[in-house]
């Protein structure tokens, strides 16, 4: 089992459900980044998506594209960003870490030697946007067998003769996207996505996690209530780019926590 597979154990044997918080890895610096990454667990978050910034990132919406261009002003590499979590876990051997990103920075340091790496860093999941099922042999395979959950996201737009292919090799959780579009783009309703989630668990015994359109602590509740938790992205993302002070940026985040914990 997984770091992954373990909180989510732990979770359900206490009936709660999961908060996951992304920040970039990198944004604005790597101090400001490690600093708030080694907060998020005493704010409440079970599980930490870490972005890896990438030059095209297709599926972030501005704020999220924003704090990766910063990040690589800033000369965050990919290296870095597994530095990053070294780091953490010098502090911190059990919140799982998921790594999300694009294939393009992994291919380019080869499959092997990141999955080595990543796994030797303390790195627990990944979520690689633009690797379709198709390709599972690029990577989701190789990472399975290296004990990294490969974690999918399933859309609005995955209808009922795609979900079965979308679920294949997926561990950990799925990632279900509120809307359809890009990150930070509009509001999630629950009462949209719940059926959506029924759905998909109809399919899988995984857990479902939701992401996009969150940014309120009952918007957080009310997402949390109809899944097995949900995601914070670009509005803890906002936080960090508009310069509040660690303090503020975790007070937020706890309040989004507490409100996913409520659901």
């Amino acid at each position: 089992m997984t770091r992954i597979d373990t909180k989510f154990a732990d979770l359900k044997s206490q009936g709660r459900k999961a908060f996951v918080a992304y920040i970039m890895a990198g944004d604005p610096d790597i101090e400001t980044s490690l600093a708030v990454m080694r907060g998020l667990p005493d704010a409440g978050v079970d599980i930490i998506e870490l972005g890896v910034p990438f030059t095209d990132p297709m599926a972030d919406g501005p704020t999220i594209q924003l704090a990766g261009q910063r990040a690589l002003d800033g000369g965050q590499t990919l290296e870095k960003t597994l530095q990053m979590v070294r780091d953490f876990r010098a502090g911190n051997d059990t919140t799982p870490i998921v790594l999300m990103g694009y294939y393009n920075p992994i291919y380019s340091r080869g499959v092997d030697r990141f999955l080595t790496d990543a796994r030797e860093a303390g790195v627990d999941g990944l979520i690689v946007v633009d690797l379709p099922p198709e390709e599972d042999s690029e990577l989701c395979l190789p990472a399975q067998e290296a004990g990294l959950n490969f974690i999918r996201l399933a859309t609005p737009t995955t209808d009922a003769g795609r979900l079965p292919k979308v679920l294949t090799n997926t561990s950990g959780f799925v990632y279900y996207v509120s809307i359809t579009g890009i990150t930070g783009a509009a509001a999630a309703q629950a009462a949209d996505v719940g059926p959506e989630v029924a759905r998909i668990k109809a399919a899988t015994d995984l857990p479902v996690i939701v992401g996009f359109g969150i940014s309120t602590p009952d918007t957080a509740q009310e997402i949390a209530s109809v899944a097995d938790g949900c995601v914070v992205g670009s509005a803890i993302v906002k936080q960090i780019a508009d310069g509040k002070p660690l303090d503020e940026v975790l007070a937020y985040v706890k309040t989004l926590s507490d409100g996913a914990h409520r659901g």
